[in-house]
């Protein structure tokens, strides 16, 4: 790799939304400084699998339907 053209890559400290905070290595920021999460891959739908039942009971797929039923849909 050349020299100069990287950036520094050191530890931070990220904070969860359930008030954990862990260690790991990023470009983000300066050593030591503190990531506060908005988004937790613990605890998001997208993560834990739930999404697929919010989107079935918020009914857009029968509210779809039940918009374009004449035309074949």
């Amino acid at each position: 790799m050349k020299n100069g053209i990287h950036p520094e890559y050191h530890v931070i400290n990220i904070k969860m939304t359930d008030g954990t905070v862990f260690q790991t290595k990023s470009t983000w920021g300066k050593e030591g400084d503190q990531m506060a999460l908005d988004i937790d891959p613990l605890a998001h739908p997208a993560w834990t699998g739930q999404s697929a039942k919010l989107m079935d009971t918020g009914g857009r797929v029968s509210k779809f339907k039940n918009k374009y039923a004449g035309l074949g849909f």
